[in-house]
């Protein structure tokens, strides 16, 4: 949450959702907090129009073609801003510890998109917009295992229409542009590209989601769940944390298109959740484990009671190699369901595309020198 500068929350769990969410191996990792990154800033006065209602799916959509003030508007980054801005909403929050700010969008209709962790302990929250139309909120829906939230808005003024969906993953190189309210700054924009893709993101609650999207856009303090957007005004992911100068990251349009449905209807998300703490197998494991190449996802602990239970191995010792201490004794995940797992990101996204609650899949696991199958049947992620 993003409180006044002062320091965020982190965690330590795991769990996962469908495509592009967390690592539903609920690999329980270590979380993160936002730091500044430095990018191009542009800004200007907004004027309305976004996107059009596309009927029956929730979300909006626009033609073929961007809207027509994202075409006629001689500079692109103008256009752009001035024809998403107006959607983009300024999050006020009370909570028992202090008030915090943060950034939205509008989804569709009355909801709002924003980060969980902006929301989470709200006991009043507050909207504005960009011609200072305020409104009061509520929560009707959040996931921390994917840090999305979604907002019932009493009024959202008309200008203030929904944004669209990219229809599938950005290129690295695509320029970009994050929306929302940097250290309360209102209508602030800043520029850049999408510099990588398939990022995992860990949430300020520990989660892991799959999928993300790394920009160079400058992203701060209170951009947290603005929308990153492509040039033709569709929202690439949903800002959610910097790591570093020119190093930040946002939840993906997959993900987006995954999770808020359910949290509208439902008012959560159900993951699918294995249990294990899991690394990425490294050359020093694939030293000791006699591999010839550093691929495969090593299970260094299996959450008791969780679905890999009596399932899956953990480690039994450690044993120092390349100068590492590496895990032993542990199953090394190298399929599922004959899709190759050669890094931890593969498994996350693998469990995210696919893996529902109470499915059963075929894990094929390296087990005492030899390569073995093994049937696990997800279970649905626990709440936190």
């Amino acid at each position: 949450m993003d409180h006044d500068g002062s320091a965020e929350r982190t965690g330590y769990e795991g769990g996962l959702p469908r495509r592009a969410v967390l690592a539903g191996a609920a690999t329980l990792l270590a979380g993160c907090s936002a730091s500044q990154s430095e990018g191009e800033t542009v800004g200007s006065d907004g004027n309305d129009d976004a996107g059009r209602t596309e009927a029956g799916t929730g979300a909006t959509a626009f033609a073929s073609d961007p809207p027509a003030r994202v075409r006629q508007r001689g500079g692109q980054y103008v256009s752009v801003y001035e024809a998403v801005i107006p959607s983009v909403a300024f999050i006020r929050v009370s909570t028992a510890r202090g008030d915090a700010q943060g950034s939205g969008w509008v989804y569709d209709g009355d909801y709002v998109v924003t980060n969980a962790h902006v929301v989470s302990g709200g006991d009043d929250i507050t909207v504005e917009f960009r011609e200072g139309d305020w409104s009061r909120a509520e929560v009707v829906g959040s996931d921390t295992r994917t840090d999305l939230a979604v907002l019932s808005v009493e009024r959202v003024p008309s200008y203030a229409e929904p944004l669209s969906l990219v229809d599938e993953e950005p290129p690295v190189g695509t320029k970009v542009m994050a929306l929302g309210a940097p250290f309360s700054l209102s209508g602030s924009a800043s520029a850049g590209i999408v510099s990588g893709l398939d990022r995992s993101i860990r949430t300020r609650t520990g989660f892991l989601v799959a999928d993300g999207i790394q920009t160079d856009a400058a992203v701060n303090p209170g951009n947290s769940g603005g929308p990153l957007v492509d040039l033709d005004g569709r929202v690439v992911g949903v800002i959610n944390s910097g790591g570093g100068d020119n190093v930040a990251f946002a939840v993906s349009a997959a993900v987006v298109d995954d999770v808020v449905p359910s949290l509208v209807e439902d008012g959560r998300h159900r993951a699918a959740y294995i249990g294990i703490r899991a690394q990425s197998v490294t050359p020093a494991v694939a030293s000791v484990y006699g591999f010839e190449e550093a691929s495969g996802v090593l299970v260094a602990d299996v959450v008791s009671g969780s679905p890999a239970d009596g399932v899956l191995r953990g480690a039994t010792g450690t044993r120092s190699s390349l100068g590492d201490t590496v895990p032993t004794g542990a199953d090394v995940i190298r399929a599922v369901e004959d899709t190759p797992i050669e890094t931890e990101d593969d498994l996350s996204s693998y469990l995210a595309a696919e893996a529902q609650p109470n499915e059963t899949a075929t894990f094929e696991v390296w087990r005492d020198g030899e390569l073995v199958e093994l049937e696990l049947t997800f279970g649905t992620a626990p709440d936190r």
